[in-house]
């Protein structure tokens, strides 16, 4: 008899005001933009026929906004209620959150003498130290800081899930699941990129972990014109473009 698994998927939060005009973003929180929403619930109809047994997101708002539209169309949305961790949070940049983006990372790989490519990852030890190294009031997280939290809360799930054959959606950041999936896959790179709301599975059976998709947008359902026509969206005012 096969050995029971468990499967994860990964999902990031859908675009923010911050993600859109290039900020960073850890910690704090911005709401998702029109663009954002639109592609959360893009994404959860893609997911429909996907039996979900568990639902998990941060604690940041980013987060469960997307997971609630995710979830409004569907089938077994009356039977999952969202389960908030802050254990999986994005990394903390302290005084540098709301900063323009291309200029804190650009000004930290010339602190560390390497040409900025926001595509490198290739040590991410020694760049989230030096961010913290760079936050004047030295609040941001470390490396060790933010890892020793987000593997808390993957233990936590994977404790409780495995051996299951569940499905279970973990709605979360970036660079988060970006750390999570090279913690569980050997080959992952550091350097690949993590879209919003696109879909990160990840299989465990028999003992292994097991990239399934990785920064999948494919299962998008319809195109954003007829999302916005065949569902009402709550009424927003700002970032409509």
């Amino acid at each position: 008899m096969a050995d029971k698994g468990v499967t994860l998927y990964f999902m990031r939060h859908g675009e923010t005001v911050f993600n859109r005009y290039n900020k960073i973003q850890g910690w704090a929180d911005t709401p998702l933009t029109k663009e954002g929403r639109l592609d959360a619930i893009r994404s959860g109809l893609g997911m429909r026929d996907i039996p979900f047994h568990a639902v998990y997101t941060s604690d940041l708002r980013r987060t469960i906004e997307t997971a609630q539209l995710v979830l409004r169309d569907h089938p077994l949305r009356d039977q999952l209620s969202l389960q908030m961790m802050p254990e999986f949070r994005e990394v903390c940049f302290g005084s540098l959150e709301g900063q323009n983006a291309t200029e804190v990372w650009t000004n930290l790989y010339k602190t560390l003498q390497r040409t900025f490519d926001q595509n490198d990852g290739r040590n991410v030890i020694e760049e989230m130290n030096q961010i913290k190294a760079m936050d004047p009031d030295h609040i941001g997280e470390n490396f060790m800081e933010f890892w020793t939290r987000v593997e808390q809360g993957l233990i936590k799930v994977i404790d409780k899930h495995r051996d299951t054959n569940q499905h279970i959606l973990i709605v979360s950041h970036g660079m988060t699941i970006r750390n999570i999936l090279h913690e569980l896959i050997p080959d992952f790179k550091l350097s690949d990129m993590i879209d919003n709301s696109s879909l990160n599975i990840v299989e465990y059976s028999n003992g292994q972990y097991h990239l399934k998709a990785l920064n999948q947008t494919s299962h998008f359902a319809l195109r954003k014109e007829a999302v916005e026509r065949e569902f009402s969206l709550l009424p927003m005012t700002l970032f409509e473009k």
